[in-house]
């Protein structure tokens, strides 16, 4: 939603902007405050089903369960070993809405959890366990498995580079399924490579529909699933009830 379709719905019957969805990342919000067009978004409502994608992503991943359904599909009974997740640092980076799900979620699995973000939620830290890190690096520093749940500005954009890989504790698995460009894509390949980073489990990417031949594919340390984290039959509803809820408020109000 450009400024050109904002300025030419000024100039037609266009009252307000209701996102499905949580992300304003592909609406100009610059735009439509300057022509006076309110905007609302789906705040919160992912949350849950977000969450649960990260634990799938990473339970898909180290169990194993990709490989070896495809060994026994091709009947062949090949027994990995995978890793629990007991007792391993989780890291999370963005301590919005599925930020706090995903740690609820990983003290189930009796994990420690560190996180950081810009605004410290004090007791929810103390009910749950949580350390809060002074910056993103400590977090890199210490984490078995980082869970990147940040939203995507100047500040965020690519944290996760060719320079911080030596910040990385050896052998983390990364997660991502807020914003393709908090890590550059590159620094991924490059930290496999050198056995930095054991697995990348993203749900998005730069460029989606995913291009050809793009260099994740194949690679038995990435999964891959095309932006579906908060697409549940469920949470569909959820969205689609919520975004009308704004809507049917600023024409009734």
């Amino acid at each position: 939603i450009t400024r050109a379709v904002i300025e030419l719905g000024k100039k037609n019957k266009l009252k307000i902007i209701s996102k499905y969805g949580i992300g304003l990342d592909k609406l100009d919000v610059v735009a439509a405050k300057e022509f006076g067009i309110p905007y609302e978004n789906c705040p919160g409502v992912n949350k849950e089903t977000v969450a649960e994608h990260v634990f799938a992503l990473l339970l898909s991943f180290v169990k194993n369960i990709i490989p070896e359904n495809a060994y026994l599909q091709n009947q062949k009974w090949i027994r990995l070993i995978g890793t629990d997740l007991f007792g391993k640092t989780i890291g999370i980076v963005g301590m919005g809405n599925v930020g706090k799900q995903v740690a609820i979620r990983s003290q189930a699995f009796g994990m420690s959890i560190i996180a950081y973000d810009k605004y410290v939620d004090k007791d929810f830290a103390k009910s749950n366990n949580i350390i809060y890190a002074n910056n993103v690096k400590e977090v890199f520093q210490k984490s078995d498995i980082i869970s990147l749940n940040a939203p995507l500005d100047s500040c965020t954009k690519h944290m996760i580079n060719i320079e911080e890989l030596g910040n990385l504790k050896t052998g983390v698995i990364i997660i991502n399924t807020a914003r393709a460009g908090l890590v550059e894509e590159n620094a991924v390949l490059v930290g496999i490579e050198r056995n930095i980073i054991r697995g990348y489990l993203t749900d998005v990417l730069d460029e989606e529909p995913m291009i050809q031949n793009h260099p994740f594919l194949n690679n038995p340390s990435i999964i891959i699933t095309p932006h579906i984290g908060s697409r549940t039959y469920d949470n569909v509803v959820r969205q689609g009830t919520m975004a009308v809820e704004n809507l049917v408020k600023h024409i009734y109000n």
